[in-house]
């Protein structure tokens, strides 16, 4: 019987890279997410530093149209946790993150206090019951999934919510970075900001969107 063959650290990162090599060209987009997300996330927040600005003003818009104080709020795809850092300025109840990217998660809990962060996929949100926080929310999460998954996701966010989704993401967003980065990532970008208006309108009859600078907006669809 032959002996089972060990492999060093760096043999097993060359073959952590080569299967993730092979899901990024496979059509599921899960395990093609799941690995660039993974990939990242030890030098992600650095990306995030790029964004604060952009994410205090729109923090300062939601909080002008729905008063953050005393809430509690769940962050689907917290990444390494700056959105809901951000919200958590606003003197939440509560404040949660989810992502199901472990490494993500394993950052986001060495950057961030008094915020809990769990390794939970956003179109299976089972770890929380239904009507668990006041505000559900997303950022830069839906582009990246097609339709039907962007549907299953914001019912899960949905059942969570007593209150209110919030989605934060692109609106009509043309620049060539943009479009690239999203192009390489082979996210769904052209049809998010062609039929999600329509996609949310469908799925929330009270439903509003606040526009943002750099073609960002809110999407917020309020629980009946």
């Amino acid at each position: 019987m032959l002996a089972k063959r060990a492999f060093s650290p760096h043999q097993k990162r060359v073959n952590f890279a080569l299967m993730g090599i092979k899901h990024y060209f496979l059509n599921d987009e899960d395990k093609r997410a799941k690995f660039i997300f993974n990939l990242i996330a030890p030098f992600y927040h650095l990306i995030d530093k790029g964004t604060e600005k952009d994410f205090e003003m729109m923090a300062q818009l939601l909080n002008g149209y729905y008063p953050l104080k005393g809430k509690s709020v769940l962050d689907v795809g917290c990444g390494t946790g700056s959105w809901i850092k951000t919200l958590s300025k606003y003197n939440l109840k509560y404040a949660a993150g989810a992502d199901f990217s472990e490494k993500m998660v394993s950052v986001a809990k060495k950057r961030l206090e008094n915020i809990d962060c769990f390794v939970q996929n956003g179109q299976n949100l089972s770890m929380f019951e239904d009507k668990s926080f006041d505000m559900v929310t997303a950022t830069f999460v839906l582009h990246g999934m097609k339709s039907n998954k962007r549907a299953i996701v914001i019912n899960e966010m949905k059942r969570v919510a007593r209150e209110t989704v919030v989605i934060h993401d692109f609106y009509n967003n043309r620049q060539f970075a943009v479009r690239l980065l999203e192009s390489l990532e082979r996210s769904d970008f052209k049809n998010f900001q062609k039929n999600f208006k329509n996609e949310m309108a469908i799925l929330f009859e009270n439903f509003e969107i606040l526009r943002g600078q750099n073609d960002n907006a809110l999407y917020i669809g309020k629980i009946s």
